[in-house]
């Protein structure tokens, strides 16, 4: 969408100009015309991003106690052939007749039919194909005419070594990473459940026609969390410091209606009406809406809307989107709450032939019915052949159970690219005495965004006082923490506030010193670069060694001696004292 001529620019599009203007961010490789779909963080972009990964990081890892992961983004093809991506990880697409330009079919109707998604993502490649014939849907670009819908694989294809045979993808997501090691981390979790592992990465989807800054990029930083835990004993020891929280939610049932009217429930409210499916993914969804009001969302701008059964990704059984309201773009979706169940260790499982299952010893030993397997070899060698003895050896890993209810429901069972028939296999029943089970733990998978966490900031702290641009972000994401500045540029003042300035950087403080200009040009630069606090050296530091301490979002001033500064300072940054604070005198 384009600002008209003469019109005010919008929110959306005055935020990507400044982050171009004052470095945060830009379309990438712009002396080549740039690349759609790629950006470029400058230093304040940069810092902004890391501060906010820090954040999940402190929430996820250090509170919660979850393990951290750095995975490859270049994946072998079997692992999304395992997890279901080759075939379900592709979007509608149609091509102009005249200009050959590219574009999402759904999106393109959305926006041209204002059809809502929930609609346009239940629609086959006929459906859609109808749809914008009815509406007289053109090319955006040039108003020709579009050809009929095809779909296209959104993920980047490779090939690994120099063999053109060994396939594959740039990680769409960074769950996978997560699931094929999930037994060493299993081990590393001292093999108790449940545990989560975390892992914040680059991931990379070939997106057709991405039109939106940071909200709809090919190459984005995304944060996945594959929580594990017992369906029979979740265990869900943070729902009592949450159980209180009030979530507001878009539930699948009203929308399947026409309605996206919000409930509003307590977590444990959520929980006994059955909105939500899994304790832990309640736990989450309240953490993440607190999370984003430290980022300067407000409770009453985010929802969490559920999605439809032909929305959900192929491995969910439930899933909700935390949403933010965006001034252009309306409800935008920032992170995701899925229950994925046993989907993604079940399916590496049968593909891999390595056991994902866990041993759950029973308090005491109980006496049931066991199926147990045995493969045929007289009927397996003949079809199997030289794979006669892989294919027993997988099969004598299987879950009896799963493959008896598989052959007996369908015919058959699908061993990753074997078909087992009823022929292949005995399956005998006898009472024995179990001291435990296997099973294959459940999944609950937060996952957020990094760069549309980036733009819900910059668009939140965005201000106008006096007719001069802030951005106020909280203490603990401002990209710039101090900055130092001269009053004037001589009389010796130059050289004080950059010792004042080295002082600060030794503290560990991200500090940044400006001399050029009138201070109040500095100041003026200093806020609409979110720079937290000003500290500013006069003739009066040269007197007593004391310096003024300037806030960014009330201009309000206060002084204070500079052996205290660094002391005050981190007080400041972790909420521990307020603007006002600063300028008391204390002794270090």
């Amino acid at each position: 969408m384009r600002s008209g001529q003469g019109k005010k620019p919008d929110k959306f599009t005055i935020i990507n100009e400044l982050a171009r203007r004052r470095g945060f961010f830009w379309q990438s490789c712009e002396i080549y015309g740039g690349a759609s779909g790629f950006v470029t963080y400058g230093s304040l972009g940069a810092r902004l991003k890391q501060n906010i990964e820090d954040k999940l990081r402190e929430l996820f890892v250090n509170k919660l106690g979850m393990l951290e992961i750095e995975s490859p983004v270049i994946t072998p093809g079997k692992v999304f052939e395992a997890s279901g991506h080759v075939d379900h990880f592709r979007e509608p697409m149609v091509e102009c007749l005249k200009c050959k330009r590219r574009f999402r079919a759904d999106q393109l109707l959305e926006e041209s039919a204002k059809i809502s998604s929930s609609e346009t993502e239940k629609l086959g490649l006929k459906g859609l194909e109808k749809a914008i014939e009815e509406h007289g849907v053109r090319c955006p670009e040039c108003g020709g005419a579009l050809g009929k819908p095809k779909y296209f694989l959104t993920m980047f294809k490779t090939t690994i070594g120099p063999y053109s045979k060994v396939v594959g993808y740039g990680r769409p997501e960074a769950a996978q990473g997560i699931f094929v090691e999930f037994r060493r981390l299993y081990e590393l979790a001292r093999e108790r459940l449940p545990f989560g592992v975390l892992q914040i990465g680059h991931a990379l989807r070939n997106e057709i026609s991405p039109r939106q800054g940071l909200v709809r990029l090919r190459e984005f930083t995304i944060m996945d969390v594959e929580f594990f835990f017992d369906p029979e004993e979740p265990n869900c020891f943070l729902l009592k410091d949450v159980e209180d929280e009030t979530l507001k939610l878009v539930l699948a049932e009203n929308r399947s209606k026409g309605s996206e009217e919000a409930v509003e429930v307590t977590v444990k409210e959520a929980l006994e009406k059955s909105y939500i499916k899994a304790e832990w993914q309640a736990v989450f969804m309240a953490l993440a809406k607190k999370l984003l009001i430290t980022l300067g969302v407000p409770p009453e701008k985010q929802r969490f809307i559920e999605k439809l059964p032909w929305e959900r990704a192929h491995y969910a059984l439930q899933c909700f989107d935390q949403e933010v309201y965006l001034e252009r773009l309306g409800w935008t979706e920032v992170s995701g709450y899925a229950y994925r169940t046993d989907y993604d260790l079940k399916r590496h499982m049968q593909f891999s032939g390595v056991d994902m299952r866990i041993y759950k010893e029973y308090k005491k030993p109980v006496e049931m019915e066991k199926a147990f397997l045995k493969p045929v070899m007289s009927t397996l060698g003949p079809v199997f052949k030289a794979e006669a003895a892989k294919v027993a050896d997988l099969l004598s890993k299987a879950d009896p159970e799963v493959v008896e209810a598989s052959v007996k429901g369908s015919g058959c069972y699908i061993l990753g690219k074997y078909r087992i028939l009823p022929e292949h296999v005995k399956i005998m029943h006898r009472k024995v005495e179990e001291r435990g089970k296997h099973l294959i733990p459940h999944v609950v998978e937060p996952t957020f965004g990094l760069d549309r966490l980036v733009h819900t900031a910059l668009e939140y702290a965005y201000r106008v006082k006096e007719g001069r641009v802030l951005l106020s972000f909280p203490r603990d994401i401002a990209p710039v923490q101090v900055g130092v500045y001269p009053l004037v540029s001589k009389d010796g003042l130059p050289e004080k506030a950059l010792q004042v300035y080295r002082t600060l950087l030794d503290e560990g403080f991200v500090a940044e010193y400006d001399e050029a200009g009138s201070i109040g040009r500095r100041y003026a630069r200093a806020d609409e670069a979110g720079t937290l606090l000003g500290v500013t050296v006069d003739y009066e530091t040269l007197k007593n060694e004391t310096v003024t301490i300037r806030d960014r979002d009330s201009w309000k001033q206060v002084r204070t001696k500079i052996e205290d500064l660094p002391q005050l300072l981190r007080k400041y940054l972790m909420y521990k004292a307020d603007f006002e604070d600063l300028g008391k005198l204390i002794k270090s």
